[in-house]
């Protein structure tokens, strides 16, 4: 060590302890003993044999799907999931949508190879052991022959795929599948969502919700997102959240992914339970993951504590366990089909136990041969249950009272429990129909954000508090706050001391984590979740979260037929004239991002110009039912414009997504051409101060204004031609506060879009100053836009005078 004036040794340093911790940590095997010792041996003996054929179904699926799906850490969660679904979660076999059940969140989304192999073990074993428990509709279920779906197409064809109506099944896990109630598998985005359905599950059941369960392992804990969650779940006191952690030490590239004893990690310098005592959550050691009693013993203890904080089980596993392939080799690979290691290993022990000969196939197969193969297989572990009749009817009883236990707890909504349904079905909230506490006189100076705030703050209480609203530490600067008046005390959410709050905190500076919880928010079915920050952050951090609760939405409504659950992103703070804090965050490239990106109907953007817009934009974009409604609204407060002496058309027609803000007159001598503006700073300018020096002028010219492009797409296309027909589009020129592409679906011809302004026509970011100063740099000023709309007119009348 090199020599300093300090006194550095070892034996100099100071020990750090935790201070003030609401939380507990305890070790297993040192607090439960006695419940350990009361598992009888015929119960552990069963639940050997489930493991047993869990894990040969893993290695069947890996055999048959190839370089695809990831053993390892689906075998190495087995007996937490085992231990989960059959003897401690209070849920219900026999209808996956009862909203009083316990949830089980799949945050490692990687290991969905485990969960289609736990649940299509658990169907086949109710099947044979009490086939009266599973549901009717054969959609709730997934069977051992969904299977043959596993990462395949809906358009497969392979026989018994379509013979059998089995499920495509995706990589990572959907809500396609029943009981699964996001989608998960994006870093991070499984333990945020997971943390969203607790937080919905808590606020509308009160102080009797159900547990939400989450599967993860310590690799999956890394992203930064997922320590934001886990200080947002502490802050929050949500005491009916419990992360599984399959503490196996290995990813895909290492295998001492934390500190481990005396060795340094190779990529964090903590374990899960030091990650997790640290934002206080109560820790449950689990010394050995592979020990039935161990295990469901911490299940029952993180079940009990009552100090109303999360709970984190860590569980020291191997990954592959069993599977003759360990470690990071066992991450996304596995043996080669039809190989020696899969006889061997995947159903080396099935074979022994069963005295069944696993079928092979030689040679080049056709992709016919192994589905019949594949689906042969499945039949022996069938008939393997089928004969062990004591097997299937254990797992059976089991779930018979877990629906006893649920049935027992008489979960009920809390008392004045949020209802959002109300929204779309109340008469009096229509786009067209803004209450009169919300109508803003003409002249009045206000900002779109502000406006927003109050808007979803009179929803919420038409919804009894169905909007939980967060910020990342920008509830007053981006007006949120306001969604959450009159709720509660001041201040944030809290389970304990102030449950009624409206406003949840995120950890601080956390667009990620906020977003991945607000969509788990919306996902529970309860609440909408509202999160917002300046759009320059937000629409770029929040769009892998808005991409999966996108994905799992559609996948929800394809396997019930029911309208997405809306989260609502707020991108805040939008377009240059935010100026003064400089290109950094005054930023016109968000719509971009958002916009026509998603498949139709998942995100409705939302871009209103006019403060007196956003009542209207809102309620529309709410009844068409996204899956994100994203508004975007500007800093600075502006003057609402007078629409009658302007001889503009109403802020309500704004809900047709594009809308005439002025029609010339196609009988006059004279026509000037079509005008397409976008964004609330350039269209104010516009229609403040350009328009009134265009009518000095006498120009006959179309002025249209795009309030949401995902609106005017959910219109019939009659009506969408009749707006704004094709032939307008081609002669068009655009004013934009955002980017070029966004006016593409406006702006069709050359000449139309040569001559668009937006913020970065000049090629360059712009520098900071006044909002008025940053418009000029850009050339988007009243007079800029006069003299290219000027120039654009004198290019059209000349056209048509041709």
């Amino acid at each position: 060590m090199k020599k300093t004036a300090f006194d550095i040794s070892s034996r100099s340093h100071q020990v750090v302890e935790l201070k003030n911790r609401r939380s507990l940590w305890l070790d297993i095997t040192k607090v439960a003993s006695e419940l350990m010792g009361k598992i009888d041996d015929e119960k552990l003996a069963l639940l050997e044999e489930i493991d047993m054929l869990y894990r040969t179904l893993c290695g069947v699926l890996y055999n048959f799907v190839p370089t695809s799906g990831h053993p390892g850490g689906s075998i190495s969660s087995g007996r937490i999931v085992e231990s989960l679904i059959f003897e401690n979660m209070d849920y219900n076999i026999t209808d996956p949508d009862e909203p009083s059940a316990d949830l089980l969140c799949y945050a490692a989304g990687h290991k969905a190879m485990g969960l289609y192999a736990a649940w299509a073990l658990r169907d086949e074993l109710v099947r044979a052991g009490n086939s009266n428990l599973l549901p009717a509709d054969i959609n709730k279920r997934l069977r051992l022959e969904d299977l043959l779906g596993f990462r395949r197409n809906p358009t497969q064809e392979t026989p018994l795929f379509k013979s059998l109506n089995a499920k495509p099944l995706d990589g990572h896990p959907t809500p396609l599948v029943p009981f699964v109630k996001v989608a998960t598998g994006a870093s991070g985005i499984g333990v945020t969502s997971g943390i969203g359905l607790a937080l919905g599950a808590l606020d509308y059941f009160g102080n009797n919700p159900p547990m939400v369960n989450m599967i993860e392992g310590e690799g999956g804990m890394t992203p930064g997102r997922v320590s934001e969650g886990m200080a947002a779940a502490s802050a929050a006191r949500l005491g009916n959240l419990v992360m599984h952690i399959d503490f196996n030490q290995a990813s895909i590239d290492s295998n001492r992914v934390c500190r481990d004893g005396t060795q340094p990690g190779e990529y964090v310098q903590w374990d899960p339970a030091e990650l997790s005592y640290l934002h206080d959550w109560n820790v449950i050691m689990v010394p050995d993951g592979k020990d039935f009693k161990q295990v469901l013993a911490a299940q029952v203890l993180a079940a009990s504590i009552d100090n109303h904080q999360p709970t984190a089980v860590v569980y020291r596993t191997v990954k592959g366990w069993r599977y003759g392939i360990e470690g990071k080799d066992s991450h996304g690979a596995g043996h080669h089909f039809m190989s020696e290691g899969y006889f061997k290993y995947s159903v080396g022990e099935f074979q022994e136990v069963s005295g069944y000969q696993c079928p092979k196939l030689e040679g080049t197969p056709t992709a016919e041969e192994v589905e019949k193969c594949f689906y042969d297989t499945l039949m022996m572990i069938r008939r393997f249950i089928e004969e062990h009749s004591e097997l299937a009817r254990f797992a059976a009883e089991r779930l018979e009272e877990s629906i006893k236990r649920l049935k027992e707890k008489s979960r009920s909504p809390r008392e004045k429990a949020p209802n959002i349904e109300v929204l779309y079905e109340k008469k009096e909230i229509r786009s067209e129909l803004v209450p009169e506490e919300l109508k803003i006189a003409p002249g009045t100076k206000t900002t779109l954000r502000a406006t927003l705030g109050k808007v979803l703050n009179y929803l919420n209480n038409e919804s009894n508090g169905g909007f939980l609203a967060a910020a990342a530490d920008l509830l007053g600067s981006t007006s949120i706050k306001l969604a959450g008046e009159g709720f509660g005390e001041k201040g944030f959410f809290n389970s304990v001391d102030n449950p009624e709050a409206r406003l949840v905190a995120m950890g601080g500076i956390c667009e990620d984590a906020m977003g991945g919880i607000m969509g788990g928010v919306s996902s529970y079915g309860r609440h909408i979740g509202v999160s917002s920050s300046y759009g320059a952050f937000i629409a770029a951090m929040e769009h892998v979260p808005a991409r999966l609760h996108g994905i799992g939405q559609q996948a929800k409504s394809n396997y019930n037929n029911k309208p997405y659950s809306t989260w609502v992103m707020v991108n805040a703070h939008t377009g240059i004239k935010t100026g003064e804090d400089g290109p950094t965050h005054a930023d016109p490239q968000n719509l971009q991002l958002l916009s026509g990106n998603f498949p139709r109907g998942v995100v409705i953007t939302l871009t209103p110009f006019d403060p007196a817009e956003i009542w209207s934009l809102v309620v529309e974009g709410l009844k068409k039912r996204p899956a994100i409604l994203a508004p975007f609204v500007t800093r600075p407060g502006e003057i609402v414009p007078d629409r009658t002496a302007l001889n503009i058309a109403p802020a309500t027609d704004c809900i047709t997504g594009l809308y005439a803000l002025r029609r010339a007159d196609m009988s006059a001598k004279q026509y000037n051409g079509t005008i397409v503006l976008q964004g609330s700073g350039a269209a104010l300018a516009f229609v403040q101060e350009v328009l009134p020096e265009l009518d000095k002028k006498g120009l006959n010219l179309n002025v249209f204004y795009v309030s949401s492009a995902e609106l005017f797409d959910l219109l019939p296309e009659e009506k969408q031609r009749e707006i704004y027909p094709e032939e307008l589009s081609m002669e068009a020129m655009g004013i934009t506060g955002l980017t070029l592409p966004t006016m593409y679906k406006w702006i069709t011809g050359y000449e139309g879009r040569k001559r668009t302004l937006f913020p970065f026509r000049h090629g360059h970011y712009l520098g900071s100053g006044q909002a008025h100063k940053v418009m000029e740099e850009a050339g988007m000023h009243a007079k800029a836009q006069l003299e290219a709309v000027l120039d654009y007119a004198k290019m059209i009348e000349a056209k048509h005078n041709m």
